[in-house]
């Protein structure tokens, strides 16, 4: 097996780990949940962007389970956009390496 075969498996597998976070954030709640103090009493906004508008949605009090599932969420969908972010660096990375652009 030559070093370009391993480097069109690893393409290979980079390509299905895009497809999977992509998938995986897909599946997790948008936007960012916002406290508001209204006369004394705290309320739930969900602000979210829905193409070049920024939507909010009213969610109303919330329970600490639910407000701790909305920021678990959250944080879980940054990471797994680094993530994609990172391997999509690596197939335009294996790509070019591919195509003949640098030297292996």
């Amino acid at each position: 097996m030559g070093i370009k075969d391993i480097l069109k498996e690893e393409l290979q597998n980079s390509l299905r780990m895009e497809h999977d976070y992509a998938r995986e954030i897909a599946r997790l709640p948008r936007g960012s949940l916002v406290r508001k103090r209204i006369k004394g009493r705290l309320f739930y906004y969900l602000v979210l962007r829905q193409g070049p508008k920024v939507k909010t949605l009213y969610k109303g009090r919330l329970s600490r389970i639910q407000i701790r599932q909305y920021k678990a969420g959250s944080k879980r969908r940054r990471r797994l956009k680094e993530q994609l972010s990172m391997v999509k660096k690596q197939i335009r990375y294996l790509r070019s390496v591919l195509r003949g652009r640098y030297q292996v």
